[in-house]
């Protein structure tokens, strides 16, 4: 699945009913992630911190869906433990989980690892993480091997991210940012547009511009977003 590329209109059974992807999304961006397999240690601490975060993601207009190739029983079954260790999950549980057990869908997704794509008996998902823009279009990708649990932090700060540069367009946002701090304006930009692009930015704050030794003007920066 490569950046950009147009996620398909699959069907699916989940913990809440049959969905067909394009109609379960609608407007909204969302989260899709897969997890190896159910009644796991590192899966049960992510499916609950996604969970106990599940009110971060609907402010920003998110929707999650997980996945594995487990059957629905197994995942409704799990969902108990989940809550049990979790006991900061509000009410029911938040999401769907896709139930994946021929293994179809991880296929169609790309989810699978080198060294278990060919093995239809053993192969598990990786720890893939799917950002998805309201043009069904794949917007970023996360992979990490069954070993290594995820950061929603992290997941929530990139959807701040995408959801922000999709709005201006003439920004990126730099290594480490978070919401609030400064953002980069894209060296396409002329300098005399920025007073109408950044109004704020340039009447109280200023556009900070970053001299190199090169002499290159391309390092601009701005909190007016």
């Amino acid at each position: 699945m490569r950046l950009g590329a147009t996620i398909p209109n699959f069907t699916a059974e989940t913990t809440q009913g049959r969905i067909k992807f394009y109609d379960w999304l609608g407007d909204s961006w969302a989260v899709l992630f897969s997890h190896p397999a159910d009644f796991t240690p590192v899966c049960t601490t992510e499916l609950g911190r996604i969970a106990v975060h599940d009110h971060e993601f609907k402010k920003r207009g998110v929707k999650v869906i997980a996945h594995s190739c487990d059957k629905l029983r197994s995942h409704t079954d799990w969902v108990n433990d989940i809550k049990s260790y979790c006991l900061d999950i509000p009410g029911d549980f938040p999401y769907p989980i896709i139930g994946d057990e021929k293994r179809e869908l991880a296929v169609l997704l790309d989810m699978i690892d080198e060294d278990s794509k060919d093995n239809e008996e053993a192969a598990l998902t990786v720890r893939a993480l799917y950002i998805i823009g309201p043009d069904k279009k794949l917007k970023l990708s996360m992979q990490y091997p069954a070993s290594t649990g995820r950061n929603v932090d992290e997941i929530l700060r990139v959807i701040d991210s995408l959801q922000l540069t999709t709005r201006l367009k003439v920004v990126a946002t730099p290594a480490n940012w978070t919401p609030g701090t400064k953002v980069m304006i894209l060296p396409h930009v002329k300098d005399e547009d920025l007073p109408k692009l950044f109004p704020k930015g340039v009447e109280k704050k200023g556009v900070e511009k970053i001299s190199m030794p090169s002499g290159i003007t391309y390092v601009r920066t701005t909190t007016d977003y």
